[in-house]
């Protein structure tokens, strides 16, 4: 049987953030819940940073609160710094996810901060969630190009990663924020943290769909060994720090892929297709996934 592909959903974190239409709490609530109805077992669920700099984050605290739990569901928070790692553990968060971005341009606009300090600032809070027994996620963002400086160099990525890789966080994500990757440089890449970490330090990768290479980027991603995938519902999102980073590969469109391919993901796709559609409403617009325009098929 093949492996089974863990789709984590961050449509409540990274498919909003970006958003000018704010969902209430309840709302966010109703999302977690349609994703959790559909199979996920992961949700990224919200961001642990300043409401200032991304007001569609300000109810976290609030949000974690309202989440019912469910037996085997994680529920994962972003932070920045130590200010929001407290908070994530205050609320009970089972993940923590860390951002790390490639690229001095990008960390400053995205972080206040060079991509030296953020690593050491994703050592300590590393070092700090696993002492909280809470899972651990480092994100090095922009990891396929950056917005403001272009190309990020097989070297940059090298040094960044043998960074991050020494705090020894559980799991190690690679992200195309901008959505500039295509399968050779997901395999190119998907390598070289491969040579740099254990091969028992599970690797991610965040896609996003900005130039509809997201899918074809998955199929590279599975082929070169790695089984868990972020998507948003819809196909949301996007990032406030990114000029013309739009949304993020949707969630049902893998589910159809991996499905048509035969590879499990544990993930039902008419309760994910009517989830895009409920978000489209709650949004008030058009959401870039293609599965809610074209259908599944057989229909």
């Amino acid at each position: 049987m093949k492996a089974r592909i863990d789709i984590v959903e961050v449509s409540p974190r990274d498919g909003l953030q970006n958003e000018a239409t704010l969902l209430t709490t309840d709302d966010k609530v109703e999302l977690v819940d349609r994703a959790v109805r559909a199979g996920a077992r992961r949700v990224e669920v919200t961001s642990f940073v300043n409401p200032a700099r991304v007001p569609q984050m300000a109810d976290a605290d609030e949000l974690m609160a309202a989440l019912p739990r469910h037996e085997g569901v994680r529920y994962a928070g972003l932070v920045m710094n130590r200010r929001g790692l407290d908070r994530a553990l205050a609320a009970n968060v089972d993940e923590i996810n860390v951002v790390v971005v490639a690229t001095d341009t990008f960390c400053g606009r995205n972080q206040g901060m060079t991509t030296a300090q953020a690593c050491d600032t994703a050592a300590e809070l590393v070092q700090a969630a696993r002492t909280s027994g809470v899972f651990t996620t480092v994100t090095v963002g922009a990891s396929f190009g950056c917005p403001f400086e272009g190309e990020v160099p097989m070297a940059r990525l090298r040094e960044v990663l043998t960074r991050v890789w020494d705090a020894r966080p559980d799991e190690l994500a690679l992200a195309d924020t901008i959505g500039v990757a295509v399968p050779s440089d997901v395999t190119e890449r998907l390598t070289l943290a491969r040579e740099i970490t254990d091969s028992r330090t599970p690797l991610r990768l965040h896609l996003h769909d900005t130039r509809h290479t997201g899918v074809a980027n998955a199929v590279a991603a599975v082929q070169a060994g790695v089984t868990t995938l972020d998507a948003s519902i819809g196909g949301a999102g996007g990032c406030p720090f990114a000029p013309a980073a739009t949304g993020n590969v949707a969630t049902e469109d893998l589910v159809y892929l991996f499905d048509r391919m035969g590879q499990p993901t544990g993930l039902d796709l008419e309760v994910l297709t009517s989830a895009a559609s409920w978000l489209e409403h709650r949004l008030g617009k058009q959401l870039p996934g293609a599965l809610l325009r074209a259908g599944t098929f057989p229909a």
